[in-house]
C-alpha cells in the first residue's frame, strides 16, 4: 500500500516548511501545518526570540504561551547576528527537494533574509511573510482591532467607551490565511515549478473579515451601529440568569429554533398574542430583533423560575440553539470529567511544565483527531536537523558549537 492509500500517514507527510516567525499568525499557522504531518522548523535566536518566555507562565517559568504553539515542530537555536548563523539559516530556507524550499516568517528589517535573497540560492522558493500592514507598518492584533471598530461596537448599550477584547482573532486568522497561502502556493509550484512570495498583513485580514461581513456597508449606509449589549444583532439572542444563579445564551436564527424557544419555556401562546397586539411577526429576523426586549421579559420569569439544568434539559429536548457560560476553569473541569463532545482536547507531558491541556487539529481525517505532542525545547533538534538537512558532520557541528553558532 502506498503513502496516499495509507490512514495513518498525514496529508501533509514529507513536507518541510521553515518556520521563522514570533508571537502568534506565524506560529500558530506553522502548527496547523504540523498537525497536518508537515515537518516544521522553528528556527530562534540563541536564548530564545521576543515571544520565548510570554505569559502565560508555567510555575517553573516556562512559558504556557510558546510551549503551547509550538507543539510538534522541530526547535533549531542560531546566531542569526552571525554571518555563518545567516548562512546556516538561508541554507535551510533553501535547501532542495521538491518538498522544501517553504519558508513562513514576520521578519522586519533584514534584507539578508529577504524573498529577493532566497530566490537567487532557489529560484522556485516559497516565502510567506507576515507583516503589521501592507505598508510594512508595525501593528498587532490588539492595535488592528480597534482599528476596525470593532471595540467601538462591543460592549454595554449604555457606554460610551470602547471595550477591547483579550482574543487575538486577527492573529489567528492571518494563521490560517498562511497556511492557505502556503498550501496554494506549493499547488501553483507542484503545476508550474515556479516559486511564491506572499505577504499577508495583519490590518488587511481584519478590514477583509469586516468588509466581507457587510458591515463596512452599513456603516456607509446607515453611520455606526448602536451598541447591543449582549442581545444578538439582527435576530434574536441574549443570555438569561437561571434560578441557581448561572447563565446560557439562548439564540433563534431559524423559524424552528424560535418555535423550539416557546415549546420549551411554554410561552408559544403568549407569543402569538403578542404578535398579534403588536403587528409583528416573530418567525422573522426582523421581527425577533425588533422586539427583543419584549422577547426577553417575557422568558426571564421562566428561567428564574428552572435551574440551569432544568432549563438546559427543557431547550435541548425541544431543539432549541442555546450554549452554556463558562469560565476557563469550568472548560477545565469539564475536559477532566471526559465531556463527550469536547474529544479535541488531550493531556500531554510537557517536560519542565507537568502535564498540559493540548487540542489536536481540528481537522478530521476519516473521523480521527490527529492527537498531539510536546513542544520541543528550545534548540533541541539544532544538530539533527542540520545534519539532516544541509549534511554537516560531527566535526562541522561542533566547529558551530564551539563558535557560539548554534545551541
Amino acid at each position: 500500500m502506498s503513502d496516499v492509500d495509507d490512514p495513518m500517514v498525514m496529508p501533509l507527510s514529507g513536507l518541510r516548511i521553515v518556520e521563522f516567525a514570533s508571537f502568534v499568525a506565524g506560529p500558530s499557522g506553522g502548527m496547523s501545518l504540523a498537525q497536518l504531518g508537515a515537518d516544521v522548523i522553528r528556527v530562534d535566536p540563541i536564548g530564545g526570540n521576543v515571544d520565548y518566555r510570554r505569559w502565560p507562565l508555567a510555575p517553573s517559568g516556562e512559558s504556557l504561551y510558546w510551549t503551547s504553539l509550538n507543539r510538534g515542530k522541530r526547535s533549531v537555536s542560531i546566531d542569526v547576528r552571525s554571518a555563518s548563523g545567516r548562512e546556516l539559516l538561508l541554507a535551510l530556507a533553501t535547501a532542495p527537494g521538491p518538498d522544501a524550499g517553504i519558508v513562513v516568517d514576520n521578519n522586519v528589517g533584514r534584507p539578508w533574509f529577504s524573498y529577493q535573497a532566497l530566490a537567487q540560492r532557489r529560484a522556485d522558493v516559497i516565502r510567506v511573510h507576515v507583516e503589521g500592514t501592507a505598508s510594512g507598518g508595525a501593528a498587532v492584533d490588539y492595535t488592528v482591532n480597534t482599528a476596525v471598530g470593532i471595540a467601538d461596537m462591543t460592549g454595554p448599550a449604555d457606554s460610551p467607551l470602547p471595550v477591547n477584547h483579550v482574543l487575538p482573532a486577527w492573529d489567528l486568522i492571518a494563521g490560517q490565511t498562511a497556511t492557505t497561502a502556503l498550501l496554494a502556493a506549493v499547488r501553483r509550484r507542484d503545476r508550474s515549478g515556479v516559486g511564491s512570495y506572499m505577504r499577508i498583513a495583519l490590518a488587511d485580514v481584519a478590514l477583509a473579515a469586516v468588509a466581507n461581513l457587510g458591515w463596512l456597508s452599513e456603516a456607509a449606509q446607515y453611520g455606526d451601529r448602536a451598541r447591543h449589549g449582549n442581545y444578538m444583532y439582527g435576530t434574536f439572542g441574549v443570555d438569561f440568569a437561571t434560578a441557581d444563579s448561572r447563565r446560557l445564551m439562548l439564540v433563534a436564527l431559524t423559524p424552528r429554533q424560535w418555535s423550539a424557544i416557546g415549546i420549551a419555556t411554554e410561552t408559544s401562546d403568549v407569543f402569538v398574542a403578542l404578535e398579534n397586539s403588536l403587528s409583528a411577526d416573530f418567525t422573522t429576523d426582523e421581527g425577533r430583533y425588533a422586539h427583543r426586549e419584549v422577547i426577553a421579559a417575557v422568558l426571564r420569569p421562566w428561567f428564574a423560575a428552572h435551574t440551569y439544568d432544568q432549563a438546559g434539559a427543557a431547550l435541548t429536548d425541544a431543539g432549541a440553539l442555546w450554549g452554556p457560560y463558562r469560565t476557563m476553569a469550568g472548560v477545565v473541569a469539564d475536559h477532566r470529567a471526559g465531556r463527550a463532545d469536547e474529544a479535541v482536547l488531550v493531556d500531554v507531558e510537557q517536560p519542565n511544565v507537568g502535564t498540559v491541556i493540548s487540542s489536536s487539529s481540528p481537522i478530521r481525517f476519516d473521523s480521527h483527531y490527529s492527537g498531539s505532542v510536546p513542544a520541543a525545547e528550545l534548540g533541541q533538534h539544532t544538530d539533527e536537523v542540520l545534519a539532516e538537512v544541509l549534511g554537516l558532520s560531527d566535526a562541522e557541528l561542533g566547529r558551530l558549537h564551539d563558535a557560539g553558532t548554534v545551541a
